[in-house]
């Protein structure tokens, strides 16, 4: 039985989440958590890795995976002006940039930051972008294993052993992990970021190992030699992606969308690849959870807005399908519409769906 949270507006079919005897998720009750911590001493504990690492030389001394949007961005920013520290800013190649993706990279570069942009084969891209939607319901796979993956390249190349990511995703939107952590280990990523099909697996696929090198990890040995640390900022210092919106429209020249973005209300995330809208949706497609009770669920925990505001804001747009850039998504993977629409419905959850209507709704 599907079960939706008392506080926010998420279900318990969001992978790895729980459910505690009140009926409150996970990720609720890590906010709460957050809401009683003791931030002085936890910023005093940034200090001290920031002490710790700083080049003092203006040589780069921490890798901050970025893509131009307002979190790597505030992060990067805040590292750089607040704690003194050099960021080697780190991007990967969206799959079908939006031009306001560009703008805002440009505009991130044009304020003062370094960034190195990782941009794989196009041709093994592809493939393996059609590969992901077929076989795993998610077109975004290369792209997760680029951004995941590529940090870790370039921190090792740089000899750089730390990385500092912004949220800690695992925990502030529910999944394994249900107490605050400062690191990460990379060993979980295979089954934390990538559903346990790293990029090797897409060798029973038709793609070679030399194809995949480019979305792969350092060998773990490299990483090991290299001292690599992967930190949380959202451990050190409150954690609010709209406040990171205004710090970054003020001073990494960020800009939102013109209009809200397909499936949600809001403008000002996850603009920069046209397959967005897409991989938001197969999440809804596979879990009745779409992209609205994502944003929604953690505005509520924020508390930008009330959980009757968040149900009805589901209710409006939660499966709004991703239309604007449909097209191009189909083209990029050369797929038609009946063999993407084949697909689509083959990713529909029993639990979830009755013919193509949902089961539950939150309420």
């Amino acid at each position: 039985m599907i079960k939706f949270c008392t506080r926010c507006v998420i279900s318990s079919m969001r992978p790895r989440i729980a459910f505690d005897a009140d009926g409150v998720c996970s990720a609720c009750r890590f906010a709460e958590a957050k809401a009683a911590t003791d931030w002085t001493a936890r910023e005093a504990e940034l200090k001290r890795l920031c002490d710790w690492h700083r080049s003092n030389n203006g040589s780069f001394d921490v890798v901050v995976p970025v893509s131009g949007g307002k979190d790597g961005g505030f992060v990067a920013h805040q590292l750089r002006t607040v704690y003194g520290m050099t960021p080697l800013c780190v991007t990967w190649a969206p799959l079908l940039p939006t031009d306001i993706g560009r703008q805002n990279l440009d505009a991130f570069v044009a304020h003062g930051f370094d960034v190195i942009q990782g941009r794989p084969n196009g041709e093994t891209t592809r493939a393996l972008t059609k590969l992901a939607f077929e076989h795993m319901g998610d077109p975004f796979l290369p792209f997760i294993y680029g951004q995941t993956n590529f940090p870790l390249q370039m921190a090792v190349r740089y000899q750089i052993p730390l990385i500092m990511y912004g949220e800690d995703g695992e925990a502030e939107y529910g999944g394994a992990v249900k107490e605050p952590r400062a690191q990460r280990k990379i060993e979980d990523h295979d089954e934390q970021y990538f559903s346990g099909k790293p990029p090797s697996f897409w060798t029973e696929h038709g793609l070679d190992l030399r194809q995949l090198k480019p979305f792969q990890a350092p060998p773990y040995r490299e990483i090991k030699a290299n001292g690599t640390q992967i930190h949380f900022f959202g451990y050190y210092k409150p954690w609010d992606p709209q406040e990171n919106f205004y710090h970054c429209a003020e001073h990494t020249g960020f800009s939102p969308n013109p209009e809200r973005t397909e499936g949600t209300y809001s403008k000002y995330a996850s603009l920069d690849d046209r397959l967005d809208g897409l991989h938001y949706y197969l999440a809804y497609i596979k879990f009745g959870i779409g992209r609205c009770t994502s944003d929604s669920a953690h505005e509520i925990r924020d508390g930008k807005i009330t959980r009757e505001e968040g149900v009805a804001l589901v209710h409006k747009f939660d499966g709004e399908f991703p239309v604007k850039h449909y097209q191009d998504a189909l083209d990029y993977m050369g797929l038609s519409h009946t063999e993407a629409a084949r697909i689509i419905d083959s990713w529909r959850s029993p639990e979830v769906w009755d013919g193509f209507r949902l089961r539950a709704r939150v309420e």
